[in-house]
């Protein structure tokens, strides 16, 4: 790599990265992003892993089943043509954004109860006119919003949200930002009398671990909510049916970690049929985890109808429709994560719209080797060095400045208490 294209990522503070979520359930093109999650600060050889719970790269749900997208190619001038020379700092910022919708000048605090985004949220069809390959995007979505006290009422929602919260060694909150990212569609479906299961992961458990239980989140979710949130002791079975009939409208029941089956991550049908089996609806608003084809994420939407985006995700993929459909240039994106192989897709439709793309995570060692650089014991997925090699390759052939972090820290152990240093990634031992 020359020094010139290289760009230091400081992984030991949050990096923001334009969220251009994944449809892969849905879109029958791989259109793609990334939303970034905090690094550990912890002196480690690999920056992908964390000791505390974290969000997956970020991407949009299965649940707005009624998405369509198509991308017609445009006869004005090529890619190539219209790039422009990277510059040495790049304003990652969301300000540039061409689109400028009501959602915001919203937080998450309240947003349920303003009229402007349940305007928002019922608009079911944008079509934005873009450049080049992108040409015209247009999605038919549909969103909790659009769902009456009718539909609702009395009905039992399975509401997948992404509670994944980092605790202390004593099991409290350090960080309840994506708790009150949910509460927004938790209160609207309460306030239509709809009786809440709450779904969500903790952590990586294998099996069930009782340190990934979601019973600290209570307190907090009850808090915030103004309701006393019962939990139950599972996510399936004959308590859920019991709990469920007894929750009152407006009612909120908390399942435990639906990570503790296996069956969840490998998106087993009939897993996934036992979580819907008690439900009238479903709600995904878990963008922090929504990308992945899991059993209450992709699954339960065949046994579910209608199958929708709670505002979270909605407001994420408006955000998603002004950001890469008619982005202001040079137009960047981050990508990390610890696997290659799990982004190929997001990467190969991101070469086709950005003009800087910047790796980050545990993947960027299978780059390095790649390219003939040491990594020492680093995670690589020796069966992808190949296919790193080919998109740098298609990198360089669409003029997209690919660029890849110029330091690593190295440690001689896994642990907090590593022995560390930072050096430059072509001094990895």
């Amino acid at each position: 790599m020359k020094s010139s294209k290289k760009l230091t990522l400081d992984l030991s503070s949050p990096i923001r990265a334009i969220p251009i979520p994944f449809f892969s359930s849905i879109f029958s093109s791989s259109f793609s992003s990334t939303h970034s999650s905090p690094y550990n600060p912890n002196p480690i050889f690999d920056p992908s892993h964390s000791p505390q719970p974290h969000s997956e790269p970020q991407s949009m749900a299965s649940a707005a089943s009624q998405a369509t997208l198509s991308f017609l190619p445009s006869t004005s001038a090529s890619s190539s043509s219209r790039r422009q020379p990277a510059p040495s700092i790049l304003p990652l910022s969301r300000s540039p954004v061409a689109l400028r919708s009501p959602i915001r000048r919203l937080g998450f605090a309240g947003a349920a109860a303003d009229p402007l985004l349940a305007f928002h949220v019922a608009s079911k069809t944008r079509d934005v006119v873009g450049r080049g390959v992108r040409g015209v995007v247009s999605m038919a979505k549909k969103s909790v919003g659009d769902l009456s006290e009718a539909d609702l009422k009395g009905k039992v929602v399975f509401l997948r949200a992404d509670l994944n919260v980092p605790l202390d060694e004593n099991r409290n909150i350090t960080d309840d930002t994506r708790i009150r990212a949910a509460i927004p569609t938790i209160k609207h479906l309460m306030s239509k009398g709809a009786k809440v299961l709450l779904s969500s992961h903790l952590g990586r458990p294998k099996g069930v671990t009782p340190k990934f239980s979601l019973a600290p989140l209570v307190p907090r979710l009850s808090e915030l909510l103004g309701v006393t949130v019962e939990k139950a002791d599972d996510c399936i079975g004959p308590e859920i049916e019991q709990k469920a009939a007894a929750l009152p409208e407006g009612g909120v029941l908390l399942l435990e970690n639906v990570r503790f089956y296996p069956e969840e991550e490998k998106n087993a049908p009939e897993f996934a049929k036992k979580l819907a089996a008690v439900a009238d609806l479903y709600v995904n608003d878990a963008f922090g985890t929504a990308h992945r084809a899991h059993a209450s994420t992709e699954g339960v939407t065949k046994y579910l109808k209608p199958s929708v985006a709670g505002f979270l995700l909605q407001k994420e993929l408006d955000y998603l429709v002004g950001a890469v459909s008619n982005p202001k240039r040079p137009f960047a994106a981050i990508v990390g994560g610890s696997k290659v192989s799990s982004k190929i897709g997001v990467i190969e439709s991101l070469l086709e719209k950005v003009d800087i793309l910047l790796l980050g995570g545990g993947m960027i060692f299978t780059f390095y080797k790649a390219q003939g650089l040491s990594v020492g014991s680093s995670l690589v997925e020796e069966d992808k060095l190949e296919l790193a090699t080919t998109l740098l390759a298609k990198a360089k052939a669409k003029g997209v400045s690919l660029l890849l972090p110029s330091d690593v820290v190295i440690a001689d152990k896994f642990a907090p208490d590593a022995n560390s240093k930072i050096v430059p990634s072509s001094a990895d031992p």
